[in-house]
């Protein structure tokens, strides 16, 4: 997923391959469309912002992704699950910290419920069968992970997997994990935003806008359109 320099003419060539390929799920192996809601969730309660901790692939697609759901507030891409104290960007793709590339995702639970965020996830943000890689990224740090927060959201977590696993939703297991939530680093704020800010990249076009329009197609009730960037919140516009 590194940002690499290319002409304009190279670039205009590369969007209008991306334009002509049909859009396909973001899983392999699965009928499209959008998976079954979880049978069980969280009710919604006035305890005010939850947050949830999400890890499947490169960060900027998942980050893009969250940035458009409804009831999302704030959603950073960091470094968690490592053993390595405020890594960087360079330690974290050695692979040698333990840490997965993921996101923070903060939202009103009155407006969306952990179950919901589980669902798109799975829907559009990854292929969950893929373990320790995402499309071209390769490692533990590109693993799928759900680093859960409290026994509330590992029952509904563990519940939603064994509800596809069921359910066949997919033509092999799922290997998503499902972890503690430890410590979470923000990434360099080169990395937030990224898609947003990024869309014709290369890397972007290919793997990740077909994950925030398959978020329109699939979800369009829960989508808005405008992103909840983390630059505008830091900025207080």
């Amino acid at each position: 997923m590194t940002a690499s320099s290319i002409t304009a003419s190279a670039a205009a060539l590369l969007a209008l391959l991306f334009l002509a390929v049909p859009l396909a799920p973001a899983q392999a192996g699965r009928a499209a469309g959008a998976l079954p809601p979880p049978a069980l969730d969280m009710a919604p309660n006035g305890s005010g912002p939850q947050t949830a901790v999400f890890a499947g692939g490169c960060f900027w697609g998942v980050q893009g992704v969250f940035e458009h759901v409804k009831g999302v507030t704030r959603a950073v891409s960091g470094y968690t699950g490592g053993h390595l104290a405020n890594p960087g960007y360079e330690q974290v793709s050695s692979g040698a910290t333990g840490h997965a590339e993921s996101v923070s995702v903060t939202f009103d639970p009155a407006r969306v419920s952990y179950g919901t965020l589980l669902r798109i996830f799975f829907s559009v943000a990854l292929d969950p069968t893929q373990k320790d890689r995402q499309g071209p990224d390769r490692g533990t740090q590109y693993r799928s992970d759900l680093f859960v927060i409290g026994p509330e959201q590992e029952q509904v977590a563990t519940a939603y997997i064994a509800q596809l696993e069921a359910a066949h939703a997919f033509s092999r297991p799922i290997v998503t994990r499902i972890d503690p939530a430890g410590p979470f680093y923000p990434a360099e704020a080169y990395h937030q935003d990224y898609l947003d800010r990024h869309p014709d990249a290369p890397y972007i076009a290919i793997n990740d806008r077909p994950k925030v329009q398959a978020l329109q197609t699939l979800f369009p009730e829960n989508r808005q359109p405008t992103p909840v960037r983390v630059d505008k919140l830091e900025s207080g516009e």
